[in-house]
């Protein structure tokens, strides 16, 4: 089933992802992300972050959000536990996933500083974690409802304070885990909005790629949203369920309507470059469609 709600315009949605590309390139700065360190706003973890840049700054910012499986690619990850500021590691800048790599320089092209957040290794599980994991006792340290909120507040507040990033055009995107991590960070922010806290950064939009949205994985079942949110979701998804997201998104409060489309077919994971992925037909359609449907809700949002 391929669902589409309000979207993009009649001459957005008929944007080529070669168009976007050609239309849109501003010059990365350099080919490795530069590694940056800030706190979560939990207080007591020093992050790691990975930053892409584009050559004209200052610049809105992106937050990006990693998955179970962690920022880094499969079997480097395998010998990591901890990555943090003076510790040696073979998990780092050079060491990323396709997907990750792949992102991050998208962003910096479009003319966007893309900040990926490591919410795992400073909490000694820079391994990530396989499928069927998400109620093992070891993932609660780094659980998406309670603890990486933070981290994306965190870095949120650290963007809004450096002086080439402009302050209260930043994004937030996250991929399965790191996307259920978005839907509770937009809670979070709906919670604090008539609040005393009203006045600290909050997101201006965010993208969600196929988030668990089921009980286990977020905040509220009956979400409130205050600013525009785009989920992208795997009709054939074998991890997370598209139906419970849809459903969410119909149940949600929302200031402004959250755009969704469902890619029939498309596996978990199916923005991911690689091979194994890309050479099944609904996958590399979806992957393509997203990244322009991305760029063009960015664009829309972060002018």
């Amino acid at each position: 089933m391929r669902r589409l709600l309000p979207f993009l315009s009649e001459a957005g949605s008929a944007l080529s992802l070669g168009t976007v590309l050609l239309a849109f390139a501003i010059p990365v700065r350099a080919q490795t992300p530069d590694t940056v360190y800030f706190p979560s706003a939990d207080g007591q973890t020093e992050l790691v972050a990975y930053r892409a840049s584009p050559a004209r700054l200052p610049a809105p910012a992106i937050v990006l959000l990693h998955g179970r499986g962690g920022p880094y690619t499969g079997p480097v990850a395998e010998q990591c536990k901890t990555v943090a500021r003076g510790q040696d590691s073979p998990c780092g800048a050079g060491s990323l996933s396709a997907r990750h790599r792949q992102w991050l320089a998208h962003w910096a092209a479009q003319g966007y500083i893309a900040l990926l957040v490591d919410s795992f290794g400073p909490r000694g599980r820079a391994h990530g974690y396989g499928r069927n994991t998400h109620g093992i006792p070891e993932r609660e340290a780094v659980n998406e409802r309670t603890v990486r909120p933070l981290d994306a507040e965190g870095a949120l507040r650290w963007l809004s304070e450096q002086p080439e990033v402009q302050a209260g055009r930043i994004l937030v995107q996250g991929w399965s885990n790191g996307g259920s991590t978005v839907l509770n960070v937009l809670q979070r922010q709906s919670e604090r909005a008539a609040s005393a806290e009203a006045g600290t950064p909050r997101f201006a939009a965010a993208l969600a790629f196929y988030p668990g949205c089921g009980e286990r994985a977020l905040r509220s079942l009956w979400p409130q949203w205050e600013v525009p949110l785009l989920m992208l979701l795997a009709g054939a998804d074998e991890e997370v369920s598209p139906r419970q997201c849809e459903a969410l998104v119909a149940r949600a409060q929302a200031r402004v309507p959250p755009q969704l489309r469902t890619y029939a077919g498309a596996a978990h994971g199916f923005d991911s470059p690689v091979a194994s992925l890309q050479r099944e037909p609904d996958n590399a359609a979806a992957r393509e469609d997203a990244l322009r449907r991305a760029t063009a809700f960015v664009r829309a949002q972060l002018p």
